[in-house]
């Protein structure tokens, strides 16, 4: 079922020009993170797994997936590149010998504490323009809009539906 709501008529900025806006603040915040995170020697998808792995502890293989928004293929290929360059390792899982669990090596240890300290800084200075107010009011509205929206993917907010 979709949501359906009243669309009032814009007041003020119509909602397709709030997505463009959205879309390409959202593009060149990406593209400063992907030059830090390469400039490392990583990818993005590599670098949100050893984050994950960095602030979680070790996770099941379908679980950081999940967290990091990759699918069963692009998740396995990530680990397998994190495994080779033996930053991370698989071990089985106790409770669900099916399931494998991502660690870091200490190697990959050294290297995300590194780099997340260095990822840090270069989003701190590409939102340097926005005041720390700002930036809680920005979280806010942007959590509350993604909320919304994927609210409607789902179909069912309680309300308004058809």
């Amino acid at each position: 079922m979709r949501l359906v709501t009243r669309i009032p008529k814009p007041s003020g900025e119509a909602a397709t020009r709030v997505w463009v806006v959205l879309w390409k603040a959202t593009h060149a915040i990406e593209q400063n993170a992907a030059s830090s995170v390469s400039a490392l020697g990583l990818g993005l998808s590599e670098f949100a797994v050893l984050e994950v792995l960095l602030h979680k502890g070790p996770q099941p293989v379908n679980v950081i997936g999940k967290k990091v928004g990759l699918t069963s293929g692009s998740i396995t290929a990530a680990v397998d590149r994190l495994e080779s360059k033996k930053l991370a390792r698989r071990t089985a899982d106790s409770g669900d010998l099916r399931a494998r669990v991502v660690q870091l090596t200490r190697k990959g240890r050294r290297l995300i504490e590194r780099a997340f300290q260095q990822h840090a800084i270069d989003m701190e200075e590409t939102l340097a323009v926005l005041r720390s107010s700002e930036r809680t009011e920005l979280v806010r509205l942007l959590k509350k809009a993604g909320m919304w929206a994927a609210a409607r993917l789902e179909g069912h907010d309680g309300k308004n539906k058809r």
